[in-house]
């Protein structure tokens, strides 16, 4: 019978970490590590007092522990970088395949990076605030919301994937060393506006000139407001409306007739965080419409 592959030093600190708190289900759902290869260690470690392994034949390896950590550290350091480039910068005479077997033992792979907004500390801060405030809101208020924004359609985009050195944990997926930030306004075709409310669309608005903030008062009067006149006469109240905060929408002007055609057409304004497109679902569809486009 074929032995499995032995434990590696950080596996058996992340089995013996747990082991005060966690059941051995648990430590092997979380770990992804066998059942019984988490029990046996902890019986071996409580007999032993000691986490080597004991001598097995075979060849032996061609990194030490040092190396090991050393090359862990490295990728960790710089996530985006090429295994040749790893190999180069620790300087350490094993194979690439072998790096590669080492980083996987430390539970580290090749991962696409995540395309995140680039946010500065204060977004960061409120849409943290945004979302604690709404994190135990019943899924029905959800429901009452009118979701819009702006959508370009772009051509000659970077398509580039990003390799990253990280664990499969999201404490790193979303690190900021391994996102890759999207840039806007590059490449534009054409740009629409379009909404909607719970399992019901709004109108699409193409737009052919530059959206200020007369163009965007001009267009929610011509199309919001009779949409939303619309859902009243379904038996349909108590409706908010949500909008990014980019400069047309968030101008003065703006503002002072969102708040005016609001008391006239019975709505309220939700307060949305700064570059934070990924907070609205509106975003969805404008991937299913893109995608049809680029069938």
């Amino acid at each position: 019978m074929t032995k499995g592959k032995e434990l590696t030093d950080y596996q058996k600190g992340q089995i013996e970490g747990r082991s005060e708190s966690k059941s051995h289900p648990e430590i092997s759902k979380e770990l992804s590590i066998p059942r019984r290869t988490v029990s046996n260690f902890l019986k071996r470690l409580k007999l032993r007092e000691n986490k080597e392994n004991l001598p097995r034949p075979g060849r032996p390896r061609k990194s030490s522990r040092s190396d090991d950590r050393y090359l862990v550290y490295a990728a960790e350091a710089d996530t985006d970088q090429m295994l040749k480039e790893l190999r180069n910068t620790t300087n350490i005479d094993i194979s690439i395949q072998t790096i590669r077997r080492r980083l996987h033992e430390a539970g580290i792979r090749k991962w696409r990076a995540k395309q995140r907004p680039l946010l500065t500390e204060e977004q960061a801060a409120q849409r943290y605030q945004w979302a604690k405030a709404h994190q135990h809101s019943p899924h029905n208020d959800f429901a009452f919301i009118i979701f819009s924004d702006e959508s370009l359609v772009k051509k000659n985009s970077d398509s580039r994937i990003k390799w990253v050195f990280r664990r499969q944990s999201k404490a790193e997926m979303y690190a900021p060393k391994n996102i890759k930030g999207k840039k806007k306004g590059s490449g534009l075709s054409q740009m629409v506006w379009g909404c909607f409310i719970g399992n019901k669309l709004g109108p699409l608005v193409f737009i052919d000139e530059t959206v200020n903030k007369e163009v965007y008062i001009q267009l929610l009067e011509q199309n919001l407001l009779p949409f939303i006149d619309l859902l009243h006469e379904n038996d349909i109240h108590n409706v908010v409306f949500q909008q990014d905060n980019a400069s047309p929408h968030s101008s003065r002007v703006t503002q002072e007739w969102l708040k005016a055609a609001a008391q006239q057409h019975g709505f309220t304004l939700m307060d949305f965080p700064p570059n934070s497109p990924d907070l609205n679902p509106i975003e969805h569809l404008w991937f299913k419409v893109k995608a049809e486009l680029y069938r």
